[in-house]
């Protein structure tokens, strides 16, 4: 009961900031030309997937954040166009991005696609990435095409800041990785085609946090960043 009366607060809070941000966006349609913070937390929604016992409305399949090395230069922008891919071509690189990785693993499943050298080391040569290019181009119109809210967390770049604090433990709520299943994902979600067995048991584009237990005072400091947070006019 705890964790479902703490998802029911966690999702008010995301209404809340989305009401201030006029939100969610699809990022196919965002560009760095907009304004950004420089930091923060994004939280994905996905088409067709609903919450099932917390309330109606969209669940959250993926939480990410950035810069969590000390002296990390990522912005939010740089974190979500490494996501998003390239705005001209439609491609992207899943070497820099886990949450393209993962995609690409679920897509590859169910659309023909034979890519052997997908998800292999963190460089790859010019013919081995042409090969790759027409499923880089499918994960970038998947993740174009799902809604996504940010929240601003301007705090310094390390491995124990705010973000972090917030994204493993809104993660770790989220997941339903040896816990009760709550939320759970629609039987047409693309995850249970992923080939990581924590993607599939979380209900999450996530693998790092989901066996965690989560720490309920974060949702505090989500309710005061978003109280904070100016409305879009």
């Amino acid at each position: 009961m705890r964790r479902l009366d703490d998802l029911r607060r966690f999702y008010s809070i995301l209404d809340e900031l989305a009401r201030k941000c006029v939100g969610p966006r699809l990022l196919s349609e965002c560009t760095g030309r907009m304004e950004w913070p420089k930091r923060g937390i994004y939280f994905f929604q996905e088409a067709g997937e609903v919450r099932t016992d917390t309330a109606i409305g969209p669940r959250i399949v993926r939480v990410g954040t950035h810069a969590l090395s000390a002296g990390s230069q990522t912005t939010l922008w740089n974190r979500l166009s490494q996501h998003r891919g390239q705005a001209k071509s439609g491609s992207g690189n899943h070497r820099g991005s886990i949450f393209r990785l993962l995609l690409g693993t679920a897509l590859m499943d169910g659309n023909e696609y034979t890519i052997p050298t997908w998800g292999q080391g963190s460089h790859a040569p010019k013919d081995v990435r042409e090969k790759e290019q027409p499923l880089e181009r499918l994960v970038s119109k998947t993740i174009g095409s799902m809604p996504f809210l940010w929240l601003a967390v301007t705090d310094a770049p390390g491995p124990d800041n705010r973000r972090g604090y917030i994204e493993r433990n809104a993660i770790a709520l989220l997941s339903n990785y040896g816990k009760s299943a709550l939320d759970t994902p629609s039987t047409c979600w693309l995850g249970h085609r992923c080939n990581r067995e924590k993607v599939r048991s979380s209900g999450l584009w996530n693998q790092n946090h989901v066996e965690e237990d989560y720490d309920p005072t974060f949702l505090e400091e989500m309710e005061r960043l978003v109280s904070e947070t100016a409305s879009t006019p």
